[in-house]
């Protein structure tokens, strides 16, 4: 079930999401400055690929005293308002009975959006 979900994820916007993150993430790697944050993008973007039965959980290590200040910079350049994109497509999508596992993946998004330092995705084929 998780396949077929990922299948239809993936032909109704997914594909095109991650794009859009992988292309973010490309142009943050040309500046040294940019390279955590295009590796957190790029994180985002394997989530938007294959979203059902991926795990988003904190890091066993701690990252450090940085994670926080990050996420705080991340929340205000871009982080927020990925945030509230996927809150939004998400409610729409509960709408419908339909859409709610779809919505759900995009509340799973959202968190991860908000803050990704100190979290990793776990992608289960």
């Amino acid at each position: 079930m998780k396949f077929l979900g990922n299948i239809i994820w993936l032909l109704l916007g997914g594909f095109e999401a991650a794009i859009g993150y992988f292309t973010a993430s490309l142009a943050m790697l040309i500046t040294i400055i940019g390279i955590p944050v295009a590796l957190q993008t790029f994180k985002i973007g394997l989530l938007c690929l294959w979203p059902f039965g991926a795990q988003v959980k904190k890091t066993a290590s701690p990252p450090g005293c940085i994670a926080i200040p990050l996420n705080i910079i991340w929340i205000i350049f871009g982080g927020l308002f990925a945030f509230c994109t996927h809150i939004f497509f998400g409610a729409f999508l509960c709408i419908t009975i339909i859409g709610i596992p779809f919505g759900k993946q995009h509340f799973k998004m959202a968190l991860l959006s908000l803050a990704p330092f100190g979290k990793e995705v776990t992608l289960n084929f």
